[in-house]
């Protein structure tokens, strides 16, 4: 609007309009809100103190009902001399049994061995000296490891055998004719490897067949 303008209608009794408040920018403002002049910590409660508004507890102090930080209840009362003898008992005691099953454990293993040992030491003395024949007919019965087993002979080897000139051994399951002497090296090495020998010089002291009419015939086939 031109001076001129403004002033004709400024004589005619028109008043000018009052120009309108410049509204503040966004950067203008300040953070915070309503709140900005709450003091630090009082927003939380407790005036800026730690915990639920109770004064922070020193590192190492005891806590009610006696003991330590983060311990509860009465302190442990010490031990009876009793007790403590009777604790020492018990450990004296499983330290025993434990030496008894190492020593106990110790002995199996050196049976093993030793048996071992003399097994293949057998197995050595009995490589190519079985006197089994193939074509036997005759069955001789004889108790072994508690049951009845048998082997296969022939009229003569029968005769050996229940002489005691023949002797069965037993090895890896396999049941062998030998010589008696080859059976008594056997025994020496391993007594439970000889399954039948018959000793004709036995005492009949205690022997209930020594009777006469209870001898073995030579040909007896059991």
């Amino acid at each position: 609007m031109s001076n001129s303008l403004r002033e004709k209608l400024l004589g005619l009794g028109f008043k000018a309009p009052e120009p309108e408040p410049r509204r503040p920018a966004k950067a203008d403002r300040p953070a915070g809100g309503a709140g900005k002049d709450r003091p630090a910590g009082a927003r939380h409660g407790g005036a800026g103190k730690p915990g639920a508004g109770g004064k922070p507890r020193p590192q190492g102090e005891r806590r009610p009902g006696g003991g330590k930080p983060g311990q509860g209840g009465a302190p442990r009362k010490p031990r009876t001399a009793e007790e403590i003898d009777l604790a020492k008992a018990y450990a004296i005691r499983a330290q025993r049994e434990k030496e008894e099953r190492i020593e106990a454990e110790r002995l199996r293993q050196e049976e093993a061995a030793r048996r071992r040992a003399a097994k293949a030491r057998c197995a050595e003395l009995l490589k190519d000296q079985a006197l089994n024949d193939a074509a036997a007919e005759l069955v001789r019965h004889f108790e072994y490891g508690g049951k009845i087993k048998r082997i296969y002979v022939n009229p003569d080897q029968l005769k050996a055998l229940n002489a005691g000139e023949l002797a069965v051994v037993q090895l890896d399951g396999r049941y062998l004719l030998v010589a008696a002497a080859l059976a008594d090296e056997v025994g020496a090495l391993l007594p439970s490897l000889v399954a039948l020998k018959v000793d004709p010089n036995a005492p009949a002291g205690d022997d209930p067949y020594a009777d006469p009419q209870y001898q073995v015939p030579d040909d007896l086939v059991w």
